[in-house]
C-alpha cells in the first residue's frame, strides 16, 4: 500500500469486530514502525503497555476508560502509551528544561510515534482509535507504570465493523501562513 493511500484511508474507529483478534506479533510490527520515530537526542523514551486478552481488556476497560470509550473500543486490543518524564527537553546535566516546553518534547516524541503506530496498523489491515480521554492514575495502578512515566493514551487496536467516511478537512490555505 501506498503512504497517500494509507493516509486517505485511515480513520478513527469506533466499532470493532470481536471475532478477528489482534496478535502480538501484530502489535510487534506496529511497534517496530513506531519506534522509527524521530524523538529528542535519540532517547527513545515512548513506552507500550498491550492488552490482548479479553478478560484483561475487558477488566481495564471497566476500571480505566469512560462507559463511552468502553463502548467505542469493544472488540479491539488495548495499547496505553506512556513516555519517561523528565529526560526528553531536559539538559542531561542539570536536570533542567532546555526551552519553555519542557515535558511537552515527551508527548511531542510520543505523538510521532503514535502516528507512526496508527499509520503502521492501518497498512497491516487494521484500525484503531486514540483514546484520550481515560483515568490516568487507574492505568497507572492497573498496569503498574511507574511514577516516572507519564500516561498519555489507550489506542484501541482491531479490525473495522464497519466501513467509516473521511470527515471534511481543512484546506491547506485555512491552517498555513507563508512568508
Amino acid at each position: 500500500m501506498e503512504l497517500q493511500d494509507v493516509l486517505n484511508e485511515r480513520r478513527s474507529i469506533r466499532s470493532y469486530d470481536a471475532d478477528k483478534k489482534v496478535t502480538k506479533e501484530q502489535l510487534e510490527i506496529i511497534i517496530n514502525a513506531a519506534i522509527l520515530a524521530p524523538s529528542w537526542k535519540n532517547l527513545q523514551t515512548s513506552r507500550y503497555y498491550c492488552i490482548l486478552s479479553d478478560e484483561m481488556i475487558k477488566e481495564f476497560s471497566d476500571k480505566c476508560l469512560p462507559e463511552f470509550n468502553q463502548k467505542n473500543s469493544e472488540g479491539a486490543a488495548l495499547v496505553v502509551t506512556t513516555f519517561v518524564k523528565n529526560c526528553v527537553g531536559f539538559d542531561r546535566l542539570s536536570g533542567e528544561p532546555v526551552n519553555e516546553c519542557a515535558n511537552g518534547w515527551g508527548y511531542y516524541d510520543l505523538g510521532l510515534q503514535n502516528e507512526n503506530f496508527v499509520l503502521k496498523a492501518k497498512e497491516s489491515g487494521l484500525d484503531t482509535l486514540i483514546m484520550g480521554i481515560r483515568d490516568g492514575e487507574a492505568i497507572r495502578e492497573f498496569l503498574n507504570v511507574p511514577e516516572t512515566e507519564q500516561v498519555v493514551s489507550v489506542i484501541a487496536v482491531g479490525y473495522a465493523a464497519k466501513d467509516s467516511h473521511m470527515p471534511k478537512r481543512k484546506n491547506v490555505s485555512d491552517i498555513t501562513k507563508f512568508y
